[in-house]
């Protein structure tokens, strides 16, 4: 039961990163976020400061496609009216696309039982421009094949130490991957990971690790030994933010 008459309402954002140094708002203010511009949306059109609570602290310029946030507020705007009037209020590469109410102890980040991410390679002998900030480059030919077989490796609950930055926060870096696949797609080959939860930079490792596959650096086989190693220097480079789009994130009966 929601209290002081305030309703907590959750919505699903679609953004562009590319201007933004990630999702969370910085103490310092001096910086563009995401959640500073959607902040401010919300302060505006329900005439009330708000300060919103995240799903997924995606990095400066990592994509999104469905971001989830939610806001306690104290309005009369029905909510299926609400994702077109902050829409109003909002850059044109930030987009609300859903909202509806939630139980009020509601905390996107915590309840979230799958996530989806999807990365993309552009994989040819030139660069284009056009996709610069939409994918990493890779001019060298990859072994798609390869790639996919050794990422079948990550399916299960396994200790991710290796597949994190050093500045990672979380008290554990056990977690579980559902199903992962890479796919051709013409000049892009396409990453699509879903697990329970992800450490810092854990996706972008997982891709860097397969890029290595798909050049023969590293064997399909050998990748089970690199996981349980733990060993962050067995793992491949951190792949680039551009590649990276949060695609879904899933709850129960939400």
């Amino acid at each position: 039961m929601n209290i002081l008459g305030k309703r907590r309402i959750l919505y699903t954002i679609s953004y562009d990163g590319t201007n933004y140094c990630g999702w969370q708002k910085q103490l310092s203010g001096t910086v563009a976020t995401v959640q500073e511009e959607f902040n401010k949306a919300c302060t505006k059109l329900y005439k009330a400061e708000i300060d919103s609570i995240g799903a997924s602290r995606t990095d400066a310029g990592v994509h999104a496609l469905g971001q989830r946030a939610v806001i306690d507020v104290d309005t009369t705007i029905p909510t299926d009216r609400m994702p077109m009037a902050l829409n109003g209020f909002l850059p044109e590469d930030i987009v609300v696309v859903d909202a509806h109410d939630v139980p009020y102890d509601f905390n996107p980040r915590f309840k979230a039982v799958k996530k989806t991410y999807e990365y993309r390679i552009y994989n040819s002998r030139f660069r284009n421009p056009m996709y610069r900030n939409y994918s990493e480059y890779v001019r060298e030919p990859l072994n798609v094949k390869e790639m996919d077989i050794a990422s079948k490796a990550f399916i299960g609950k396994h200790n991710f130490k290796g597949f994190c930055a050093s500045s990672n926060s979380s008290k554990t870096t056990v977690r579980t991957v559902f199903d992962i696949s890479v796919v051709q797609k013409n000049d892009f080959i396409v990453i699509s990971i879903t697990g329970d939860g992800f450490l810092y930079n854990m996706v972008r490792i997982i891709v860097g690790t397969l890029i290595n596959v798909g050049s023969g650096k590293i064997k399909a086989c050998e990748m089970e030994e690199i996981i349980l190693s733990c060993d962050r220097r067995k793992a491949g480079k951190t792949a680039g933010p551009s590649g990276l789009i949060l695609v879904k994130i899933v709850y129960d009966n939400c």
